[in-house]
């Protein structure tokens, strides 16, 4: 065999199959990113408020709270809820009653006493009150209108106690206690009417000083207490 006759063959291995070299280079890439970010973190300052807000709304979406319902009663009789007004300090309302007061005709002939558990408010019943009867007159109809406008804005539970003499009944009524219970009924329907939500109790008392101003007056005495409290 001559030399021209030989055949060099190359051997040239096949390249292997699934090589990951890359990875390598990835793994380092995403490993410096990550030490980066961790740095920039560790070099912030964090709001404490703002933290707790994302904690906060991150719980509720995660873990959201589930609405309960109250049954509705369902027995044959319940006790429904009634909502009163709270009462006021009666030296506060003392202080603005003598304000509403100054200047007014009828109301600042009036008196304003302070005692140990409620306020009295005494006024000229011969000026509130027609002739020997338990008609208004209009400048007492006035005055009861002002009295209340006040009282109307206040929880504590209001008293009205009438008086009246001998010589007042003997003109109309059979007894002084009936033309004083009648003067008190008078004034708490007013004050009622004036915007008063609350009861109002009602007394009559028979005084034995007649002829004197003091037998003919009306008093208007508001509690330390709020209304309907025991």
């Amino acid at each position: 065999m001559g030399i021209s006759d030989q055949k060099f063959v190359i051997d040239i291995p096949p390249p292997e199959r699934g090589t990951r070299v890359w990875l390598i280079t990835f793994t380092d890439l995403m490993a410096l990113m990550l030490t980066f970010f961790v740095m920039l973190f560790a070099m912030s300052n964090v709001k404490l408020t703002e933290w707790r807000s994302i904690i906060n709304s991150l719980s509720q979406t995660l873990r959201p709270e589930v609405a309960k319902t109250v049954p509705a009663p369902s027995a044959a009789f319940n006790i429904g809820t009634i909502f009163r007004k709270r009462a006021i300090d009666i030296d506060y309302l003392a202080s603005v009653l003598r304000e509403a007061f100054e200047g007014h005709a009828l109301l600042s002939r009036g008196r304003i006493a302070r005692l140990e558990d409620r306020l009295a408010i005494a006024l000229p019943g011969d000026a509130l009150f027609e002739p020997d009867g338990s008609g208004l007159t209009d400048g007492g109809r006035q005055a009861l209108f002002v009295l209340g406008g006040v009282l109307r804005n206040i929880g504590n539970q209001i008293d009205v106690s009438g008086h009246a003499d001998i010589a007042q009944a003997a003109h109309g009524y059979a007894s002084a206690w009936e033309l004083a219970a009648a003067r008190a009924a008078t004034v708490a329907n007013a004050l009622r009417q004036s915007g008063y939500t609350d009861d109002i109790v009602a007394f009559g008392f028979a005084d034995a000083l007649n002829g004197a101003a003091v037998a003919r007056r009306i008093e208007v005495v508001v509690r330390q207490t709020a209304a309907g409290a025991p």
